[in-house]
């Protein structure tokens, strides 16, 4: 699982306003041959080459993430070249952004990855989202948001449970588990 924390702005559903900001955006004061980003596996000097001004995106992310989204596999795009890209692509569905997570819960329209989803569903129901509430952010029915909350509410209580049994069974064994909440903070 791939968890990111950096702090980002992330493109909306259907937002393609990113791409006049793209250095790769050809005009009259930048002419950049779209071609650089197109390189065959052997002309290392094209890939260089894009990769350099990729460096210098303000919206290299924005690119990154849309290449992913939309499963474009050819060229490079948001720095990285298509075999850089292919294991992003393989573990996409899993990737873990705390930044979107938290974009969304904001109210941002973004398009999520299944654990991202998972995310918005638990820091909703931690935060007290409502049901209503939920079902606007993630697109969804009210009952399949309330159901959400209800496996979510389950998971933790099982979670707690499986916790104090570990306790316990320690207690017996004479010997101490220690959770993460035993330990203080650093100084």
């Amino acid at each position: 699982m791939t968890i990111t924390t950096s702090p980002a702005r992330h493109r909306s559903l259907g937002d393609h306003t990113w791409q006049d900001q793209a250095v790769c955006n050809p005009t009259e004061y930048n002419p950049v041959d779209p071609e650089t980003f197109f390189p065959g596996p052997e002309e290392a000097d094209k890939i260089a080459t894009a990769k350099s001004l990729c460096a210098q995106c303000p919206v290299r992310r924005a690119c990154l993430d849309a290449a992913l989204e939309a499963g474009d596999i050819h060229g490079i795009r948001g720095g990285l070249t298509e075999e850089e890209r292919e294991a992003l692509h393989t573990n996409l569905a899993n990737r873990l952004d705390h930044s979107r997570v938290n974009d969304t819960l904001a109210g941002r329209d973004i398009h999520l990855t299944k654990g991202e989803r998972r995310a918005v569903v638990l820091a909703g129901y931690r935060q007290g989202v409502t049901v209503e509430r939920l079902a606007s952010l993630l697109k969804i029915t009210e009952e399949h948001a309330l159901k959400l909350y209800r496996e979510t509410r389950r998971a933790i209580r099982h979670r707690q449970i499986a916790d104090e049994a570990t306790r316990t069974t320690s207690a017996m064994d004479g010997s101490v588990a220690l959770g993460r909440h035993d330990f203080g903070t650093a100084a």
